[in-house]
């Protein structure tokens, strides 16, 4: 204590309570559990208005020198929240007050990651998640670049790409104690998506270039790894009736942890696979490696028409109007599903009916629980949904679960999720690390999604899909310095008089499948370099 205290207790763990005030005034003390208590107490007495900083010094494992008094302390600690408001407002965003608890929780979801990492590895957690992920840092990675991060978001992937085993294997997660050996199989795609989203969103120099390059080895080790596996599922076994629906997808594993008692042949594995082979083409095609990229191209095309024939068979099989999470089981699982949006940019794999009933179902039962009070809980990776509902044009309903959602943040004022929430907020359960760095990313690209979003499918940018027209009423909406793989975005929305105004920043390249603004329900093409689009303002 840089600051003497008044009095210290302190008692060994479980023979007092220090709070309570039972201990005992002491000025050493053993315990040989390590687990000893203390209680140090400054009486203050503060007029209104005054402040006065107690400074306690906490050296942390390679920290630098620490203060050497109350003033130094004040000044380091100023300083670092200097650092930490430019690190989190990179990206300028022009809200009205209605909006705001969504712009101060994307600030808090981004320290979250942030903060959570140990060295370069993103983790979900810094207690009971204490391991990074591979699932977890892929979509991190993913909100990362599109908020400026992307150093954070390199460290991550060059260090992970040095965990790989010797056959090209992904392992799900990384430790202290190594790579984790079990077999889950959405590991591999989701490498392959976390290299090419890093490529995608850097400026594409040639210090660039060369890291790609650097990276290629793995990359295609993974690629070719995960082709083995998927050809072990093209045997005569899965030939036998019943078993059709296997033909051709990644093995069965547990890397959905709905799954966990017992692998499943699970569509978060195949999509994570299906955005890792078309990745690994951008990949090989940006190294001028033709050979290569036409191979996997190859790969993608007939796993993309595999995946396609097994979720009809599913279909068919369990007689259901929905996208099966696993093919074996043709349940219901809107979270996971919404990977066929993004990454794996597959809507086209079913008929749109599929998918709007599929999420017609997710809202159908997320009203009931907003109405009813005898559901128990509900993870939050269900904010993945949220940019599901905004891609097939419900906006209004993206917007309904967010503020939903928003109204789950515990404690209140601390803009985070635990990673399971409690209709009883006082209910004893597990809740997982607070913060959960993974929801968090599910959290930001939701969120950003309102704003920007790429259409994985085509490489269309679509602007303002999530923006109401309440949202103009109080002034502008806009964006500044948001990333995106097509450079820096940068808008401003207004209504003036009877029309709404579309004002873009210089500087986007045109993405291949073209600018579109999204209004009232309606997408409407921004013709290449124009910067001003206006609209009637009640279409």
């Amino acid at each position: 204590a840089l600051d003497a205290p008044a009095s210290v207790t302190a008692a060994p763990l479980g023979t007092a309570d220090v709070l309570a005030g039972s201990a005992r005034p002491l000025t050493t003390l053993h315990d040989p559990q390590g687990l000893a208590s203390a209680r140090l107490d400054w009486p203050l007495h503060l007029a209104p208005g005054a402040r006065r900083s107690i400074t306690i010094r906490l050296p942390l494992a390679g920290q630098p020198a620490p203060p050497t008094d109350s003033a130094d302390a004040e000044a380091r600690l100023d300083a670092s929240g200097d650092a930490w408001r430019a690190r989190l407002n990179r990206v300028a965003f022009t809200l009205p007050a209605a909006a705001q608890p969504l712009h101060h929780s994307l600030r808090a979801a981004l320290s979250h990651i942030l903060m959570s990492r140990s060295g370069p590895a993103l983790q979900p957690g810094t207690r009971s998640y204490a391991r990074s992920w591979i699932r977890d840092g892929a979509m991190m990675v993913a909100g990362l670049l599109r908020l400026g991060e992307v150093d954070a978001a390199r460290e991550f992937v060059t260090w992970y790409a040095t965990q790989l085993f010797a056959n090209g294997k992904v392992p799900c997660c990384v430790d202290a104690r190594g790579a984790d050996p079990v077999a889950e199989n959405d590991s591999h795609g989701q490498f392959i998506f976390a290299v090419a989203e890093l490529w995608r969103y850097s400026a594409r120099t040639a210090d660039d270039q060369a890291r790609l390059r650097a990276l290629w080895p793995a990359v295609d080790a993974a690629a070719r790894y995960m082709q083995q596996l998927r050809q072990s599922e093209r045997s005569a076994l899965n030939q036998q009736p019943g078993r059709e629906a296997f033909w051709g997808l990644m093995p069965a594993s547990i890397s959905h942890e709905g799954y966990s008692a017992k692998p499943m042949h699970s569509h978060w594995d195949n999509f994570w696979a299906l955005a890792g082979w078309r990745d690994a083409v951008q990949i090989a095609r940006a190294l001028g490696l033709v050979a290569r990229a036409d191979e996997l191209l190859a790969q993608h095309g007939e796993f993309r028409r595999e995946l396609g024939a097994s979720i009809n068979t599913s279909l068919a099989q369990h007689q259901i109007n929905h996208l099966p999470g696993a093919a074996e089981l043709g349940d219901f699982d809107p979270s996971s599903s919404t990977l066929i949006f993004s990454p794996a940019g597959a809507e086209s794999l079913v008929a749109p009916a599929l998918l709007q009933a599929t999420w017609q179902r997710y809202w159908d039962e997320a009203q009931q629980r907003r109405q009813a009070t005898d559901w128990a809980d509900y993870t939050p990776y269900e904010l993945r949904s949220v940019s599901a509902l905004l891609r097939l044009g419900h906006a209004d309903r993206a917007l309904a679960m967010l503020d939903f959602f928003l109204q789950d943040q515990r404690p209140a004022g601390w803009r985070h999720w635990a990673e399971v929430v409690g209709r009883q907020p006082r209910q004893p359960r597990f809740i997982g690390d607070m913060p959960h760095a993974w929801v968090s990313s599910d959290f930001i690209r939701s969120a950003l999604d309102l704003l920007a979003y790429e259409r994985d499918s085509d490489q269309a940018l679509v602007l303002a899909a999530g923006v109401p027209a309440t949202w103009l009423a109080s002034g502008p909406v806009g964006v500044a310095g948001l990333h995106t793989a097509h450079g820096l975005l940068g808008y401003r929305l207004a209504l003036h008089g009877g029309q709404v105004t579309l004002a873009l920043d210089a500087g986007l390249a045109q993405p291949p499948g073209g600018l579109w603004l999204a209004w009232q329900g309606q997408m409407h093409p921004v013709p290449a370099g124009q910067t001003l689009l206006r609209l009637p303002a009640g279409r």
